[in-house]
């Protein structure tokens, strides 16, 4: 028996190293088992998964690119003004929970993927049984999933340090991927909105954030004077920044430059940024400027793999899984939308952070926080593209500078409440600041009742969306054009 238990263990961890943890193959072979379940010609079916895998990639070098491009800054500010600050980004998370988690609890990090499998098997239960669970979405960005439990794994065992491994898993396990399938849900409608029926949803860090803001710019629909960012056709000289990549580079030229004249050409070379003797003007205009590049990447993967994914998981969603859609990285909404609502986002999502990191160091608070890329850019600038798509402008400025300031101020909060804080990481996006403190307030004051509580406030949330539209909750997911002729007759 054990031999068959280390063999299943083994199995595991191959799948995940190599195609759980790695989104580009996942979505590869989800549009490859797609197409066969269609009966589609074998080399079609190859042919999907090239293009989809490769698309993925694609994206994946635009976001590589984007944080790399960023890291100059991220490690200035932080050296420069010598602050002994914690850093809100997944991976320094990661690497936080890794380091302490031993010594502050005595349990092991792989048993993080162990929690990775029970969540993941709960999210495709829950879809499975949507007949009752009202639950139509699959988390697929396996990077993200890792980060999450490694979290989330965390947190528990702060609440209920003597909980046995087994009970450990188990109940984190429900919790995580009633998360993981509630979450993608509710970004099911607002992306078939956006995209038009691209069949897709989000499976990342700020689900959660990105539905509760759409909904609110909706708000802002009633005022006629408030138009989208793609409506706006600038006069004279400024019609340049009726072009993204125009108006993008200008932007981040403002914005990267100020920040790097400020940490100096000095820094900047003994830190090995900068080459002794290399062009401080040329080298801030070319990190502005491949931060155009790198979006255009990303936007390029994006159109690549998305048509091929849409079209293959109805085979899966005619037989494996009936009525779901699949949830996949946030960067996927950025090629939809107002392309400049991307840089919008992230500009005014910025301000918001520093501000608030700002606040922090004026109040002496004993966690001072570095923005993080991934934060910084994937949770703002995606909330600016849902915003303006329902709200508009205002609703595109407004909301990412509410995201960065709740962003710094609930990962400093939670962060130093769990001990995290201490060994320099959080993971920092918009739903870890605010749905997973309120869990953790919960599990940890009430105790058992606590955990009860999370799971049915959560499987509740897909109950009430199903009751506002019971028509068109499947339909949006099943026939969009159909969908909207409805909505249209309403």
């Amino acid at each position: 028996m054990e031999k068959v238990l280390d063999f299943l263990l083994s199995a595991w961890d191959y799948f995940a190293q190599n195609i759980l943890m790695q989104p580009a193959f996942l979505i590869g072979f989800i549009v490859l088992i797609g197409y066969l379940l269609l009966k589609r010609p074998f080399y079609e079916c190859v042919a999907g998964f090239l293009k989809a895998t490769v698309g993925y990639l694609i994206l994946t070098v635009g976001s590589g690119g984007l944080v790399n491009n960023f890291r100059p800054i991220l490690v200035g500010l932080k050296e420069r003004f010598e602050l002994d600050a914690m850093v809100t980004d997944p991976y320094f998370g990661q690497n936080a929970i890794t380091a302490g988690i031993e010594e502050t609890f005595g349990r092991t990090f792989g048993d993080t993927m162990l929690l990775l499998l029970i969540a993941f098997i709960f999210n495709i239960l829950l879809v499975r049984f949507k007949k009752y669970t009202k639950l139509r979405a699959v988390f697929t960005t396996g990077n993200v999933q890792v980060q999450q439990a490694a979290t989330a794994f965390w947190l528990l065992l702060f609440c209920f340090p003597e909980l046995g491994r087994i009970e450990v898993l188990l109940v984190m396990g429900l919790i995580l991927g009633c998360y993981w399938a509630v979450g993608s849900n509710l970004t099911v409608g607002i992306c078939q909105d956006l995209t038009e029926g691209a069949g897709f949803a989000i499976a990342h860090q700020q689900m959660f954030g990105v539905y509760f803001f759409s909904r609110l710019s909706e708000r802002f629909k009633k005022n006629k004077a408030n138009r989208k960012l793609e409506d706006i056709e600038m006069p004279g000289f400024l019609s340049i920044f009726n072009e993204n990549m125009v108006s993008t580079s200008i932007l981040m030229l403002f914005f990267f430059g100020i920040i790097l004249l400020t940490l100096g050409q000095d820094y900047l070379i003994s830190a090995g940024f900068m080459v002794e003797g290399q062009s401080f003007l040329f080298y801030i205009l070319q990190t502005s400027l491949m931060f155009a590049v790198y979006l255009a990447i990303l936007q390029l993967g994006v159109r690549t793999f998305v048509s091929e994914l849409t079209d293959s998981f109805q085979g899966i969603s005619n037989t494996i899984l009936p009525g779901a859609v699949p949830g996949i990285d946030i960067a996927a909404t950025f090629a939809f939308g107002s392309p400049n609502a991307v840089t919008v986002g992230f500009l005014f999502g910025a301000l918001g952070q520093f501000l608030m990191i700002g606040i922090l160091i004026l109040l002496k608070s004993p966690t001072i926080v570095i923005a993080g890329f991934i934060p910084l850019f994937f949770d703002n600038a995606a909330i600016a593209v849902f915003a303006n798509n329902r709200g508009g402008i205002k609703a595109a400025c407004i909301f990412p500078f509410l995201s960065g300031i709740i962003q710094v101020g609930g990962s400093a909060l939670i962060a130093t409440w769990v001990g995290l804080s201490q060994y320099g990481g959080y993971l920092g996006m918009f739903d870890w600041a605010t749905v997973w403190p309120f869990f953790t307030v919960l599990m940890k004051f009430l105790g058992i009742v606590g955990i009860v509580l999370v799971v049915v406030l959560l499987l509740i949330i897909p109950q009430l969306q199903y009751r506002k539209n019971p028509e068109g909750y499947f339909l949006i997911v099943d026939d969009y054009d159909a969908y909207v002729k409805k909505q249209q007759e309403v």
